[in-house]
């Protein structure tokens, strides 16, 4: 059978592994020059400038993915970095009992429990708990489930889910706790004040940073040496090694439809392509409401459509340079507050700035050299995009004012920076919109809620229609690659279960 795969990013890539891998024929139609989507970096002379890829959920054989990523990639060859410190916050109220006034958020557990209860002894209980629950992560066996899609399995599987119930009730609970929540139960102003920066201000379910912290310290959530474009590329090859093909500048106008059946898709340039199945690893947005015209919806489709179920998540501005300098000594990951409020172009006003130094990947920049990004969260997208659409030389004008403005303060912070710089980038959330046509600019599609393992509303199927899939970061809030991952996988064991093909990876299990 013949699949048309809208989108050649990490999803994209993954389910067309997972169809040739499982004897279908795939195509994927991308409309950028090169693959990867929003997990992607770009070079400018000697330097390669990252999109934001921080970690690899899965990286070490003690979270589940790595078995899941392993079935497309060897991962053993992938040399990665576990840092000491996932970050550091410079707190602006508040100070150590030794004068510090910069949080470390430790990956080694043990470290991370000695340095809270230096700094407040008092609150040992309260730091004990926690660390006792991210070590809880550690323990528990994970369910089958991430392996399988939990609505085609027969009974006689489901019922093995009962044992993970106690899991099920531990999550439950641990979804309710807040980074603000757990701050009130701290006595010391320092550690309060940091657990409310964790999330740059906003208040989010604590589990997205112990999650992480519980694998960071089984160095199973590291960074990969190269960065997104040296992973994603790993993907490519995988997928053009099992005879997949990818079609490069050719966006995708619409989806072609008979009698409510995908048969096919149409380019911008008119061109039709015919197929037994379509699956879309593109925008959630465009896909649903002008690929298909918003034909095939219903009040949960139309209520994600007007933001009124889930918010978009935030889009980046990120101000890329290129420096003669190696910058030894300094943390990789840092947020610190300003003296005065940061006010962008589209109206955001930052009090922090978060500032990442790739001075531990050596493939980045010449040797004494590093990459030094600068990253802002907006929920004003739309204002770069527009802006670049009705007036280039406004747009450019404001973005490079701004871009000066942050390079004044780090200039302020760190010291030597303006005289080293040998290149500059400037990526708005119309730069992402633009190569990826993410909704908004969004960099990680739905912002998870407070409920943050709450059923996800996004389905691989759309109401009413026939031979069509979904798949990506859009599938549950969040987003990321473990999302990119899973919904692929699961999207591809869907289309074998209703086709009658087994699943390639049990097809391996079964002749290896």
């Amino acid at each position: 059978m013949e699949v048309s795969i809208i989108g050649a990013g990490v999803s994209g890539l993954i389910a067309g592994c997972y169809l040739q891998m499982s004897g279908f024929h795939s195509k994927i139609f991308e409309r950028h020059t090169s693959s990867g989507g929003l997990c992607t970096s770009w070079k400018k002379n000697k330097y390669t400038f990252e999109s934001g890829f921080q970690w690899l959920l899965g990286s070490g054989p003690a979270n589940p993915f790595y078995e899941l990523w392993s079935e497309l990639l060897d991962m053993q060859s992938i040399p990665f970095i576990t840092h000491e410190s996932r970050m550091d916050i410079e707190v602006k109220h508040s100070c150590s009992p030794g004068g510090d006034n910069v949080f470390h958020l430790y990956t080694n557990l043990s470290k991370l429990r000695n340095y809270l209860i230096e700094n407040s002894p008092d609150d040992e209980r309260v730091i004990n708990k926690l660390i006792r629950s991210i070590r809880q992560i550690q323990s528990f066996e994970i369910p089958p489930m991430i392996k399988k899609v939990p609505g085609i399995l027969p009974l006689k599987e489901k019922i093995v889910y009962i044992r993970f119930l106690p899991l099920l009730w531990f999550l439950n609970k641990l979804k309710k706790e807040t980074n603000y929540s757990f701050a009130k139960k701290l006595k010391s102003p320092f550690l309060r004040e940091a657990f409310e920066l964790l999330f740059d201000g906003d208040e989010l379910p604590l589990m997205i940073i112990t999650m992480p912290l519980a694998y960071g310290d089984l160095k199973a959530a590291a960074y990969p040496v190269g960065g997104a474009s040296v992973f994603t590329s790993r993907l490519l090859q995988k997928y053009l090694s099992l005879g997949g093909r990818v079609q490069y500048q050719s966006p995708v106008r619409n989806i072609l439809l008979q009698d409510n059946h995908a048969t096919g898709i149409q380019l911008e340039n008119g061109d039709k392509i015919l197929s037994d199945l379509v699956l879309s690893a593109a925008d959630w947005h465009f896909t649903v409401f002008q690929a298909l015209g918003g034909r095939y919806v219903d009040k949960t489709i139309l209520e994600l459509g007007s933001q009124k179920k889930l918010e978009v998540y935030y889009s980046l501005f990120i101000v890329s340079l290129g420096v003669g300098r190696s910058f030894e000594g300094e943390p990789h990951f840092l947020r610190f507050p300003l003296d005065q409020d940061l006010v962008s172009p589209d109206h955001t006003k930052y009090s922090r700035l978060e500032a990442h130094i790739y001075n531990y990947d050596p493939t980045l920049a010449p040797s004494g050299k590093t990459v030094v990004s600068i990253s802002f969260y907006t929920r004003n997208a739309d204002f770069w995009i527009n802006l670049r659409e009705s007036n280039r030389e406004e747009y450019d004008k404001s973005k490079r004012e701004f871009a000066t403005e942050v390079i004044d303060i780090i200039e302020k912070k760190f010291g030597r920076i303006k005289e080293f710089i040998e290149e500059t980038d400037i990526a708005t959330p119309a730069t992402f919109y633009r190569y990826t046509n993410s909704w908004k600019g969004s960099a990680q599609g739905w912002l998870p809620g407070k409920n943050l393992i709450a059923r996800s509303p996004v389905e691989f199927t759309l109401p009413g229609l026939k031979n069509f899939y979904y798949s990506g970061h859009w599938c549950i809030p969040g987003g990321g690659l473990p999302v990119a991952l899973k919904s692929a996988r699961d999207v591809v064991q869907t289309i074998c279960h209703q086709t009658g093909v087994k699943f390639g990876v049990d097809q391996q299990a079964v002749t290896g």
